[in-house]
């Protein structure tokens, strides 16, 4: 090994291992001469036939022996035809393939590469390549060599390299001299970057501690990194003390900051309550807005339609059911209401009521549209009711804007949604930010029934607007309490009732739903995990494997998602020969995985299975299987229920393994089995709320496994971590 650093020239000859998340990567490098030598480092990308100029030194792995460790890299396009045909049959060019790389070089030979970039047009010489394809080959051509170019402008200053493509695809090849201007420029909306990362880029170029442009940006981070932990504001003084400690400034250096952004419209300042506090403008727009909208509908009336008692009843008969008073009541007033809040735990008859309100709407002629927030909870919507739901994005056409690559609602209050009245289920899930896009797209004039259960957790964005709803006594709202008998028979919902009002679940009730198995070790707890999902449950209650659902309050840990996830795979869907599989970070995907998407892709490309339909979006929270792994095309195909998606291995960041998930995953779906996981952990993850949910997501057998003094000590751990939101006080109009 020797110290000194040298420099190797040569064409990637092969690609062993790429992390598409850091550019960390391993290749085989033909430094000429007949040899070819190991090269690892973060090299971003790295196609076949391209060739590097890599500077580093020599190392010896324990286990992969003599290797070329980078430290900085030049890329030198293909030289010879010969490389070129590598380069462009290595796929890394989209829409070129091998046998089309083969002709394109055989018409331009070593000029190739400048025809691509610089006269694309002249690419349908090719046979089988017509003007336009020729187009996008040249833009993605173009594409591919800027962002490779970022890519390790960004390697050598530290910053992510996912994060040269999202920054590229805004900016393009102007990026690096706006970054030298305003290194902050990385924390604008859309780019997510990391502050500490940016921050240390900036200094770099010399940003002064106190500079403006630091202050403004340490305010505006906090300000968003709050937001993912529910807040729609911060109290000024706290937002002060927080930036102050952030950046190591004084508190009036922050105030001037304030008092900039302020002044530039990128801040709002309120008084709610008596206490001044800062809010994002996205988020002051969408806190009024819900607030403003919400009591236009609650002060809308209906004339009560005539023979509605006779509706009612005709309602209830086709049903086979006899409404209760608290049934009847809110079937009534959804005739006449605006607005309407349908509240309630399990088992108190929430979908009973909105079969009933769909029926009456039904025989009033009058068009109704169904949502959710979750595909799983949308499809969970259709089954109980015999109705087509949506989720909220695809209610309200979620698309991207091509020039920014932001997310936007087709349907907003210029294209407004076309029916009588909207009923969203699960509205516990629903953040302010997505409650005022769904009111926005409602006209006034229409009926709008909101359903939820607020004792369920909060939203993973800003805000609570459905408990803020309730707890303002502003708005009209039909509470369900009394339990039904049928349900009373499932211990499953009547601990869940329990534990929601604080008292200890029945553990020791061996004859029905609702199970508690003992165990002493993580190690222990895995394995029955594992025997249930693969023998017991499978063999002794006709429960296949793939309708159970694992649930953890954690992520980490040795019964936490990640570890049961590796163990699930390893006994549900183990290596087999034929079986593809792929690496990804420290996740293999292999086909028959089951996997969730883990955010929202608004441009996805789907088709039903049937071949009947195409179109775009896959949502956090689906859950699919994957079907095939095609290791040539790069790509991953995912089925989701009856819709197909192929994913480029660049996005498998956006999927994880489903086999186990975190309760915070599961909600707003239910499962036939589900079996959850109570060891030791976090006091903000072993909360009441986290076990009633996933109490709740269970349909016909719930399965505790761990210690009862985990689940003693969630029960008794109420607390709700409390969210800075301004609507319940604007509903009841206390603000300044």
């Amino acid at each position: 090994m020797t110290e000194d650093l040298e420099i190797l020239q040569g064409a990637i000859s092969a690609v062993v291992y790429q992390n598409y998340e850091n550019g960390y990567a391993v290749l085989r490098l033909n430094v000429g001469g007949g040899q070819t030598v190991t090269v690892v480092g973060t090299i971003p990308l790295p196609a076949v036939g391209e060739r590097l100029m890599v500077t580093g030194k020599w190392s010896t792995h324990s286990s992969y022996g003599r290797q070329f460790e980078a430290e900085f890299l030049e890329r030198l396009m293909p030289q010879t035809s010969m490389e070129i045909l590598n380069y462009l049959s290595s796929r890394v060019v989209k829409g070129i393939g091998p046998k089309t790389a083969a002709r394109i070089v055989e018409r331009f030979g070593e000029e190739t590469l400048q025809v691509m970039e610089r006269e694309p047009e002249r690419l349908s010489e090719v046979s089988g390549i017509s003007r336009e394809k020729a187009r996008a080959i040249g833009e993605e051509f173009r594409l591919q060599v800027g962002m490779r170019q970022l890519m390790e402008f960004f390697a050598l200053h530290h910053l992510p390299a996912e994060l040269a493509v999202r920054t590229y695809k805004l900016y393009g090849d102007s990026t690096v001299e706006l970054l030298y201007d305003d290194p902050y420029l990385l924390m604008d909306e859309g780019l997510d970057a990391p502050f500490g990362a940016v921050d240390r880029f900036a200094i770099e170029l010399g940003v002064a501690g106190d500079d403006p442009r630091r202050v403004e940006a340490g305010i505006l981070f906090e300000l968003n990194y709050n937001l993912t932990a529910g807040h729609s504001f911060l109290p000024e003084d706290k937002l002060t003390a927080a930036t102050s400690q952030l950046l190591s400034v004084d508190a009036e250096t922050v105030k001037q900051g304030i008092a900039r952004l302020l002044e530039a419209d990128r801040l709002v300042r309120e008084k709610l309550a008596g206490i001044t506090v800062d809010y994002l403008p996205r988020l002051y727009e969408a806190e009024t807005n819900c607030a403003r909208r919400l009591l236009e509908f609650a002060q809308s009336r209906f004339p009560e339609p005539k023979g509605l008692e006779t509706m009612i009843r005709r309602t209830a008969e086709e049903s086979g059911i006899r409404y209760s008073d608290e049934q009847t009541s809110a079937i009534r007033e959804a005739a006449a209401s605006g607005l309407l809040l349908i509240t309630g735990g399990p088992g108190t008859g929430k979908t009973t009521i909105l079969n009933g309100i769909l029926s009456l709407l039904g025989q009033m002629q009058l068009s109704c549209l169904l949502a959710a927030p979750t595909g799983r909870a949308a499809k969970r919507l259709t089954e109980v009711t015999g109705e087509e739901a949506s989720t909220i994005h695809r209610l309200l056409e979620a698309a991207i804007d091509p020039g920014t690559g932001n997310m936007y609602f087709v349907r907003d209050e210029d294209n407004p949604l076309k029916c009588d009245a909207v009923i969203v289920d699960e509205m516990s899930m629903v953040d302010v930010e997505l409650l005022h896009c769904l009111l926005k797209a409602i006209p006034s004039g229409k009926r709008l029934i909101l359903v939820g259960d607020p004792d369920q957790l909060p939203p993973v964005g800003p805000g609570f607007p459905f408990s803020d709803m309730l707890r303002s006594e502003r708005l009209p709202t039909v509470r369900l309490t009394e339990i039904f008998r049928q349900a009373q028979q499932s211990l499953i919902v009547m601990n869940a009732h329990r534990v929601n009002r604080g008292e200890m679940p029945e553990l020791k009730n061996v004859k029905s739903d609702f199970f508690f198995m003992r165990r002493q070790s993580e190690e222990t707890v895995s394995a029955l995990v594992r025997d249930l999902c693969t023998t017991r449950l499978p063999k002794n209650m006709g429960i296949p494997p793939e309708q159970i659902q694992v649930l953890s309050p954690t992520r980490k840990g040795g019964v936490g998602t990640a570890a049961l996830n590796r163990m699930l795979q390893a006994a549900l869907n183990p290596p087999a020969e034929g079986k593809k599989e792929r690496a990804f970070g420290d996740i293999v995907f292999r086909e028959g995985d089951r996997v969730m998407q883990i955010c929202n892709n608004y441009d996805i490309l789907w088709k039903k299975t049937d071949g009947s339909a195409v179109g775009a979006g896959i949502f956090n929270g689906d859950v699919g299987t994957i079907t095939e792994i095609d290791t040539g095309g790069e790509t991953v195909t995912v089925r989701f229920d009856d819709r197909a998606a192929d994913y480029d291995f660049t996005q498998l960041n956006e999927l994880e393994p489903a086999y186990a998930m975190t309760v915070h995953k599961s909600q707003g779906s239910e499962y036939r089995a589900v079996i959850l996981t109570a060891w030791n952990g976090s006091p903000y993850l072993l909360s009441r709320s986290i076990l009633y949910t996933a109490i709740t997501r269970a349909r016909e057998l719930l399965i505790i496994v761990g210690r009862e003094e985990t689940v003693a000590a969630m029960v008794e751990n109420a607390r709700k971590n409390r969210r800075y939101t301004g609507l319940k006080l604007r509903l009841q109009g206390k603000t300044e």
